[in-house]
């Protein structure tokens, strides 16, 4: 029956659920248990990783709780009944191999953004170097590949990415660590959402606080101590320091856990040894400590079980999304070197096409200029020709002056001799002019012929251009380029272009060819460039452009309904027995041999790749740590700064730890407890 349904007797109160990135609302039955609530919280988020999670508030004291999900909600005495309830859904529980347990994208995310959050407001403790490579994962899943052209200086410097502990103790701005990320953020170029994600997580579960759940207890001694539960056992630290347990009492050690008051008993398998009994300050703590440890035990035994049907559903669905998505991203990575490489061709191409459009111009020019030069010849012949002209009419009007004279000669001898001598005088003077107009005669003769050169030498620029522009169309047709577009609409059948020009040359593989127009005397050549241009593209490509459209593919994964099951918890915890669970499954091929056999190279590539980069990284960690190491001021550094130095020259870390804690007998670790 659905919870949004009213009855016509029932009642229902608001509730309001805040996860790491949403809010939901709803209406629920005063008699919905908890458990009723929980599951509509998972469905609706779709989580079906349910056992990691719980509902969490804070009860009227201040302390923390989880809902009790086998009991009504509203008969709770310790949740708050505002309106509406408010209730936190986070991780109850921790895993101990993020990428080996987490199967779901949504449980994967909701870890992320919590022990992101915890790293932030201190809560874990996280070395300054591991911050800054931590943050650089955070920005990688949130803003996706690095992009030097769009990437903004002073972007990341508004985000919360490092704890205030980390930057307050460098003298160093905001700008200065953001430059820091950023140098980490552009090496993990290619990487998803989910994969930055893992990352992310992958490094946190190495810290030494990271899924510890820290209480206040003491010993038979009264000596201030802290209990640790964690998803492989109980961990006693020191007042001062809980990074590095003094002692750890694995879950497969431990038989029963009972308290009483603020008395806290733990019954362990060696019946030889005696009882491990501490102390805590409240009682309300004690039963938060055994509801952890019940349900941090019984994950621990389930881990050490074969899967249900549930899971191994799961994991064969996430293991088909991963080999489908690294196809998918195989695939994507070659088209997207093919388009570059196309990218480049068109960018060659182009420059070409562009020099060859340089040079039409610079022949342009030219012969403009030749044409000028021809014109300015053409005007000096005429002027030469009206010169010769005008010389020639002077010669005839001396030639009809020395014929007047001639008839004025009969007269009178002396008029005669007069006139001879003067005729003598006009025909020396004659004479001058014939010769001086013979030579500009000459000379005109001579210009015309100049001009005449001057237009043969025009009509063999015109060829020449000609054959120099269908040289260069023949060359960038000829052009290798591995593109291949499709059919543009000029070549579409159908279509055709006119030239009306006598000179004609037909190309292979053309269905339009643009030639300038050419008359037969040679008058004038009128090219228009941009013609002259769109003709070269034309024929470098074939298409005025192209267009590639990825086409991926998207396959749907059925959702398969969760079976929900109440947490039965015993305080018996050496009771629990195996079950015998098939682990046979269906499923389908989503790949041929071919594409496995490749998928199985690029996995053994990434796996020697995740190598190298690991001692890279490690590298890259120790010198920035060095690099930062004169920029820190002493006088901020913490005591668990101190402690981490320590343990770190040391050449310890968080399971080196554990593995040296929880050496010797239970009773030697118990009685070591007692001295503290």
């Amino acid at each position: 029956m659905s919870l949004f349904r009213r009855k016509k007797s029932g009642k229902v109160f608001p509730v309001k659920i805040s996860t790491m990135d949403a809010e939901l609302e709803f209406s629920l039955d005063y008699k919905a248990t908890g458990q009723e609530l929980f599951d509509l919280v998972c469905r609706t988020i779709g989580l079906r990783e349910a056992w990691y999670c719980g509902l969490q508030y804070q009860d009227c004291k201040g302390y923390i709780a989880w809902l009790k999900l086998d009991k009504k909600v509203m008969e709770q005495p310790d949740v708050p009944k505002a309106d509406p309830m408010h209730l936190l859904f986070l991780a109850k529980f921790y895993p101990e191999d993020v990428s080996e347990e987490l199967v779901q994208e949504v449980t994967q995310h909701l870890f992320f953004l919590q022990v992101k959050q915890s790293i932030l407001n201190m809560d874990i403790y996280c070395p300054p170097e591991a911050s800054v490579l931590l943050a650089s994962y955070a920005v990688q899943a949130k803003y996706g590949d690095y992009d030097e052209s769009t990437y903004q200086p002073g972007m990341l410097a508004s985000e919360e990415l490092l704890p205030q502990r980390v930057i307050d103790q460098y003298k160093m701005t905001r700008e200065m660590w953001e430059e820091r990320i950023k140098d980490w953020y552009a090496d993990h170029r290619g990487m998803s959402r989910d994969e930055a994600e893992m990352e992310y997580l992958k490094i946190a579960q190495d810290l030494d606080m990271c899924g510890v759940n820290y209480f206040q207890i003491f010993n038979a001694k009264e000596s201030d101590l802290w209990l640790g539960v964690t998803n492989l056992g109980l961990n006693i630290y020191e007042n001062e320091n809980k990074l590095a347990p003094k002692i750890q009492f694995p879950w497969s050690e431990i038989r029963n856990i009972s308290f009483d008051d603020k008395k806290f008993i733990i019954k362990t398998v060696d019946k030889s040894s005696n009882n491990f009994t501490f102390y805590s300050t409240k009682l309300r703590m004690n039963k938060l400590i055994l509801d952890l440890c019940i349900g941090n035990h019984d994950l621990f035994m389930r881990r050490r079980k074969p899967d249900t049907m549930e899971v191994q559903q799961m994991k064969a669905q996430a293991k088909e999304e991963k080999l489908r998505r690294q196809i998918e991203r195989s695939k994507l990575a070659r088209e997207k070197q093919l388009r570059e490489e196309v990218e480049r061709d068109k960018a060659a191409l182009e420059y070409r096409v562009g020099q060859y459009q340089e040079e039409v111009r610079l022949a342009k020019e030219a012969l403009q200029r030749s044409e000028e030069s021809a014109e300015l010849l053409a005007e000096k012949a005429m002027v030469a020709e009206q010169e010769a002209m005008l010389l020639q009419q002077k010669a005839g009007e001396a030639e009809s002056e020395v014929q007047r004279v001639k008839m004025a000669v009969i007269k009178t001898e002396e008029e005669r001799h007069a006139m001879e001598r003067k005729a003598g005088d006009t025909e020396l003077m004659v004479h001058r002019m014939v010769e001086e107009a013979e030579r500009r005669q000459q000379e005109a003769e001579r210009l015309r012929t100049e001009v005449k050169q001057a237009r043969e030498a025009e009509k063999e620029a015109k060829n020449k251009l000609i054959e120099f522009l269908n040289i260069s169309v023949t060359e960038v047709k000829t052009s290798p380029t591995t593109y291949q577009p499709q059919q543009s609409a000029w070549q579409q059948p159908g279509y055709s272009a006119a030239v009306n020009s006598p000179y004609t040359p037909t190309m292979t593989n053309m269905n339009t060819q643009v030639v300038p127009d050419i008359s037969p005397d040679l008058a004038a050549l009128n090219l228009n460039m941009e013609d002259l241009t769109q003709s070269a593209y034309d024929l470098s490509t074939g298409v005025p452009g192209g267009v590639y459209m990825a086409q991926l593919s998207h396959f749907s994964v059925p959702n398969l309904s969760s079976n929900h099951h109440g947490y039965g918890h015993r305080y018996d915890l050496s009771s629990s027995q195996s079950h015998d669970l098939s682990r046979d499954m269906l499923g389908h091929n989503l790949m041929t041999g071919d594409d496995m056999e490749a998928l199985s190279l690029e996995i053994e590539r990434e796996k020697f790749e995740y190598l190298e980069k690991s001692k890279h990284l490690q590298d890259q960690l120790q010198t920035f740590k060095s690099e930062i190491d004169d920029l820190k001021l002493d006088e901020k550094v913490t005591e668990l700064d101190k402690i981490h130095s320590q343990q770190k020259n040391e050449g310890e870390n968080k399971y080196s730890t554990i593995q040296k804690v929880k050496r010797g007998s239970t009773t030697s670790r118990v009685a070591f407890f007692e001295e503290l």
